[in-house]
């Protein structure tokens, strides 16, 4: 059974999310995004990125949803976080890319409306950690962190090479 996440936020690191998902996993299963953008802009720019050029995968927009090679995922546009309905589409993990909702009591907001886990694509404040694969990733405790960051893109580049360095 495939683990069920959700991306709030489908801009640049969104979609990418997204894609790398879908391309790299069988275990994950993007059930639905959340952004107030159109549509059929969001599933353009799906399609055709200016630095990773065109997407080889089919995509549709059937009414509120984008079609991916005949994967459904399902397209929200709620502004107001505690009306999300995470428990409804059984979302285990959202994945906050909004930049917006980056402090505990915002990313909180995802639990309240069902998820289980929150991971924060900034750097946070006030949440439970924060991550670096390869510096601290092994630090991870199910049980100890249900909101964490993954930082930033400055500190996913630059921590590993300060690590080896510091040792």
């Amino acid at each position: 059974m495939a683990l069920k996440v959700r991306i709030n936020g489908f801009g640049r690191i969104g979609r990418t999310l997204f894609k790398i998902i879908f391309d790299r996993s069988e275990d994950i299963e993007v059930v639905a995004i959340n952004d107030l953008g159109n549509i059929n802009d969001l599933a353009h720019l799906l399609k055709y990125d200016s630095v990773h050029g065109v997407w080889n995968r089919e995509i549709e927009v059937k009414g509120e949803s984008i079609f991916v090679d005949g994967k459904e995922l399902k397209c929200l546009s709620v502004p107001n976080l505690e009306q999300l309905p995470w428990h409804d589409l059984g979302v285990q993990i959202v994945f906050e890319a909004t930049g917006l909702f980056r402090d505990r009591a915002s990313a909180q907001k995802h639990i309240d409306s069902g998820a289980q886990k929150v991971i924060v694509t900034a750097p946070g404040k006030g949440l439970d950690a924060t991550f670096v694969i390869g510096v601290n990733d092994e630090e991870y405790g199910p049980r100890n962190h249900q909101i964490v960051s993954n930082a930033s893109c400055t500190t996913n580049c630059l921590a590993p090479v300060v690590r080896v360095l510091h040792e």
